[in-house]
């Protein structure tokens, strides 16, 4: 398994619809958790949007992954393979 930094900004997201779908956000990334898929998260202070550090076999296997968050249609992903 190899792990990946995950820099996410929310784009596009009217507040509403965001403060709707938290509830399901949070708990998909408290299941990563949980399971060992997710070892670290930061929340940008000056910007919406959250830096992650995730297990996956590979980068499709990370965007699949990061697919099943409801935030997923909101997010400019960059991706970076760590060692």
């Amino acid at each position: 398994m190899n792990k990946f930094m995950i820099d996410i900004l929310l784009q596009g997201i009217d507040p509403d619809t965001r403060m709707k779908l938290l509830p399901a956000e949070q708990a998909m990334i408290k299941e990563w958790e949980d399971n060992g898929t997710l070892l670290a998260s930061y929340i940008k202070s000056d910007t919406p949007g959250i830096y992650l550090v995730i297990k996956a076999e590979d980068k499709a296997d990370a965007d699949k992954k990061l697919s099943m968050l409801p935030y997923y249609p909101y997010m400019k992903i960059e991706m970076i393979a760590l060692r």
